[in-house]
């Protein structure tokens, strides 16, 4: 598999130029959908070849703290169907590194930490149960 950065850069980039009219807003979206992609368990049930596409973005959207602008949604749908969930916190470093870049700007020091399936999201247990009861219907 090509390194994540490297996949990341496409993504990352376009999500810039179709956001240069709200670049702090995308960061705010993007950031908070990589922190959830970030999640172990997630990329468990994404990997699941029983799962659909579209229980994890309902996943994933039911997780996200605030609702997601129709961007927001179209840009997940499409990292989603392309098999990408696990490059989108490379995708939101990248995209952090634009918008610094553009506004003359630079983080210091930037952390991620990921949620192990020791402390679950508090959403996680109930989405999941119930998209689990989905696909076995």
């Amino acid at each position: 598999m090509a390194e994540l950065a490297t996949i990341a850069r496409p993504y990352a980039e376009a999500l810039f130029q179709s956001t240069k009219s709200d670049l702090n807003g995308a960061l705010a979206w993007v950031e908070e959908l990589a922190a959830i992609a970030g999640d172990a368990g997630l990329q468990q049930f994404a990997g699941d070849p029983r799962v659909t596409s579209n229980q994890v973005f309902d996943l994933i959207a039911g997780v996200a703290k605030t609702a997601l602008p129709d961007q927001a949604k179209n840009f997940l749908r499409t990292v989603i169907e392309n098999g990408r969930l696990e490059a989108l916190p490379e995708m939101a470093a990248q995209f952090r590194a634009l918008k610094n870049a553009q506004g003359g700007s630079s983080d210091a020091v930037v952390s991620a930490r990921s949620r192990s399936m020791a402390q679950p999201w508090p959403m996680w247990q109930r989405r999941s149960k119930s998209v689990s009861a989905a696909s076995s219907t």
